[in-house]
């Protein structure tokens, strides 16, 4: 058994999450919103076999809305849906009528270091970073192959989230495993 098994998650209303409640939902935040960020969101949403729904946003997103073209490569070439990606402001999330989140996970360096807005439901939170892959300079090969090894490590990380138990998946436990799988 994985030693992550042992730790739950938080989730609404301090409810045990079943193969019937709604999907947890998680904000994955970075400043642009265009690579990082990208890349959990859509992983989170392949891999979560309808127990998690995956969103992203940043405190300065690309003014195109796009996200960076090499993660959506990667995504593809991984296999992984990039219909419906947009780079957007995490404002959209702290409207009312906004998704209500379960948990946000920060995960760049940046992000983590601004002021966030109040989130409704106080969600648990966490910062998993990972080095900015758009940041890489050197060949075209060498810039896609950094994207590759981020949403690689990423994948990681969602592989033991996705792996818990839905009975483990308590009010009680989420901010203490989130944060540990920052250690992983």
């Amino acid at each position: 058994m994985h030693r992550y098994r042992r730790y739950g998650f938080q989730v609404r209303r301090g409810l045990t999450v079943n193969e019937n409640s709604p999907p947890l939902n998680v904000l994955f935040l970075c400043t642009h919103n265009s690579a990082r960020s990208i890349l959990a969101e859509a992983l989170l949403n392949h891999m979560g076999r309808g127990r998690f729904k995956a969103y992203s946003a940043g405190s300065s997103p690309r003014d195109d809305q796009a996200p960076n073209p090499l993660a959506l490569q990667a995504l593809a070439n991984a296999g992984i849906n990039t219909n419906g990606l947009v780079s957007k402001s995490w404002e959209v999330f702290g409207k009312p009528d906004a998704p209500r989140m379960d948990l946000v996970i920060t995960v760049c360096d940046n992000a983590a270091g601004e002021a966030c807005p109040i989130w409704p439901g106080q969600p648990a939170t966490a910062h998993w970073g990972y080095a900015d892959p758009s940041a890489i300079s050197g060949s075209d090969a060498q810039k896609s192959e950094a994207f590759t090894q981020t949403m690689h490590l990423i994948r990681k990380r969602l592989e033991i989230l996705v792996s818990l138990p839905p009975e483990s998946l308590t009010r009680l436990r989420i901010q203490t495993t989130v944060r540990d799988l920052a250690k992983s």
